[in-house]
């Protein structure tokens, strides 16, 4: 999958068993966050997140989607209700974090109104060496799908929690 190409399509159960497709956002920015409930890493950015939609309102959704093996249904609806998350998908055969080469939780992918991959990679500049962020790498890419423009940075390392794929 690379950058300024389509994004591949997919259909996962929400947390109540309804089916999403990436297409059903189609005609809205939309962020691919490859999360987990245990990730201290999520649960540090999922708050930033939720704060910037304040500002995105209705034309940015977020996907966040459950590829981690080792998380139970019951522990994925508590973390995603604590944290306010709107949509959470279930993945734990980890088909759709293996077709968009999902390595870390979080790991984000913007996909632009058309459903062309924009951006990947890290929320922001944390790292091991740096523990406060200074830039926030996806606001800055939604802001500019949101100005009509194309973002400046189209991808950086992600930077989290491996995706736990076997147990």
């Amino acid at each position: 999958m690379r950058i300024h190409e389509a994004a591949p399509d997919f259909e996962l159960p929400d947390l109540n068993s309804t089916l999403r497709r990436l297409t059903d956002f189609r005609g809205r920015i939309v962020i691919v966050n490859f999360w987990s409930c245990e990730c201290p890493h999520c649960e540090r950015t999922d708050r930033a997140l939720m704060s910037m939609f304040v500002q995105w309102r209705e034309e940015v959704v977020m996907l966040s989607i459950a590829s981690n093996r080792n998380e139970s249904i019951q522990s994925l609806a508590q973390a995603a209700a604590a944290r306010r998350l709107p949509i959470v998908l279930l993945d734990a055969d980890h088909v759709v974090a293996d077709a968009y080469s999902a390595q870390t939780t979080p790991h984000v992918f913007l996909i632009d109104r058309d459903g062309i991959l924009r951006y990947r990679g890290a929320v922001d500049d944390v790292t091991f060496r740096q523990r406060k962020p200074t830039r926030f790498f996806l606001d800055e890419a939604v802001e500019a799908l949101l100005d009509g423009r194309l973002p400046a940075l189209t991808e950086s390392p992600a930077y989290g929690c491996t995706i736990v794929r076997e147990i």
